[in-house]
């Protein structure tokens, strides 16, 4: 592989798998202050409760936690303890020039798997069923990053 370039479809097929979970990653930030809207509460800072055109009603309460707000920080914290690694050994995969089917098969189950397990917390399904969705990502990056080890080292 000499050079990535969108022009190349392994590295397109990165580039839509990588681009998909970026962006759903931002959106939870917004959904984190759609939710607290919705709530009016599950703010974090004391500033947060002064008054404003946003919040012309402040109320200490309003600095509680909220579940519901809550839910979308815990599914946050975990796109963010995950997403890197996918982002990193996805591009170091991709440098090893898989097949395109493997690279895709990999790529995107990676990001269905990861669609699945944000519909799964956002519905407070067990941790069983959140386990059996994160167990398989888990393991595309296993085996991508073990794939590009052996790679550079062979």
């Amino acid at each position: 592989m000499d050079k990535l370039g969108l022009n190349d479809p392994l590295f397109a097929t990165y580039a839509v798998a990588a681009a998909i979970m970026i962006l759903k990653a931002v959106s939870m930030s917004w959904l984190t202050v759609v939710r607290m809207m919705q709530e009016n509460g599950g703010f974090r800072a004391p500033e947060d409760i002064r008054r404003t055109p946003l919040n012309p009603n402040p109320d200490p309460v309003q600095l509680a936690p909220n579940e519901r707000v809550e839910r979308i920080r815990r599914i946050q914290l975990n796109d963010l303890e995950n997403l890197p690694y996918f982002l990193i050994a996805g591009l170091l995969f991709v440098l090893t020039a898989p097949s395109l089917l493997l690279a895709q098969v990999l790529l995107y189950g990676y990001v269905v798997t990861r669609l699945l397990h944000f519909a799964a917390y956002l519905t407070a399904q067990s941790h069983d069923v959140r386990a059996i969705l994160w167990t398989p990502g888990s393991l595309i990056i296993i085996f991508m990053a073990v794939r590009a080890l052996l790679y550079a080292i062979g």
